[in-house]
């Protein structure tokens, strides 16, 4: 797969249009043989949902659109690298390609820096900011023993 100019620039212009609708500056398409199938802006602010940047609401409109939680065979498109959720969830949706823009040192030098989330990641639980204790892992693991056992699952 090769990356589409016009794609890149609708990304980046949904980023720009985004800030003068009271969002962040970032965009982001989904694509799906040569078809935008699903844009996505940033609207964390905006909607109040610390969610909702660009690519997971591009995502999710692609995945009803389709009607499918694996979106192989897209590409997305946004108009900077992807923050830790962000790129998790494109590995969720199994996008074939991610094409960005700006980078994530881009974003940091304009306050939106997520090194921090990438530095918490590989610490031990006990060791990060937030407090994580596990609890009742031995009711939880139920859920787990059922769906490993369920014959008729959807595997994702």
């Amino acid at each position: 797969m090769s990356y589409n100019e016009k794609y890149m620039r609708k990304a980046i212009a949904l980023s720009i249009r985004n800030i003068d609708n009271g969002g962040g500056p970032f965009g982001a398409l989904v694509v799906k043989d040569g078809e935008i199938i699903a844009v996505g802006t940033n609207r964390v602010t905006k909607q109040h949902d610390p969610t909702a940047h660009a690519e997971v609401v591009a995502i999710r409109k692609a995945a009803r659109k389709l009607g499918t939680f694996d979106l192989s065979g897209c590409e997305i498109y946004t108009s900077c690298e992807p923050c830790p959720m962000c790129l998790g969830a494109i590995y969720w949706a199994r996008l074939d390609c991610l094409y960005y823009g700006n980078t994530k040192e881009d974003a940091k030098q304009i306050g939106f820096d997520d090194s921090f989330i990438y530095d918490e990641i590989k610490m031990a639980s006990e060791l990060r900011k937030i407090k994580t204790v596990q609890c009742l892992s031995d009711e939880a693991i139920t859920a787990f023993e059922k769906w490993q056992a369920k014959e008729d699952k959807t595997a994702y």
